[in-house]
């Protein structure tokens, strides 16, 4: 009799354990053939002029992809595809005005055209708009938070494209 309940037992794992696969709704499916990704540096159309904004927008996508594991980083001579990002606008405005009319948070919304291409099959494979924002303090006197709200702005965007590229649903 025990062995029985053992077997049953046994069973009922075996069947509802089966389900609980590993499932990600992030949907990593990235195209055919494209195992490497080349990242060239961003240009910057915006005519906002903030000092590094190329720089630290290619570094912040390159690293999420080398941390996403699902592409490798390569010259563009010997890469499957291509990320090529264009900074096209930075706005920075009023968020929060205090009741003596100061503005004490602003916010930076930065927008950027992204394409990517197969370089195996010479086709773009899609193109698209990124928009996203960081906020930051505006009462203090410091670049470093109007620094942290443009980061934030950065990484938002980038995670935003790394999703895009690494799912094709």
């Amino acid at each position: 009799m025990l062995n029985n309940n053992i077997k049953y037992l046994l069973f009922f794992i075996l069947v509802f354990s089966s389900g609980c696969g590993i499932y990600s709704f992030r949907g990593n499916n990235p195209p055919e053939g494209i195992k490497t990704l080349a990242v060239p540096l961003f240009s910057d159309n915006s005519g906002f002029s903030e000092a590094g904004i190329k720089e630290k927008f290619t570094e912040n996508l390159k690293n999420k992809i080398i941390s996403d594991n699902t592409f490798t980083l390569a010259d563009k001579n010997v890469s499957d595809g291509i990320v090529n990002c264009s900074i096209t606008s930075m706005k920075d405005e009023a968020l929060v005005i205090s009741g003596n009319e100061n503005v004490t948070k602003r916010k930076i919304t930065i927008t950027i055209n992204v394409s990517f291409e197969n370089l195996k099959k010479q086709k773009k494979i899609w193109e698209k708009k990124f928009e996203n924002w960081g906020e930051y303090n505006s009462s203090s006197s410091s670049f470093s938070d109007r620094e942290n709200g443009i980061i934030s702005a950065i990484q938002k965007i980038c995670d935003d494209i790394l999703i895009d590229i690494t799912s094709n649903w």
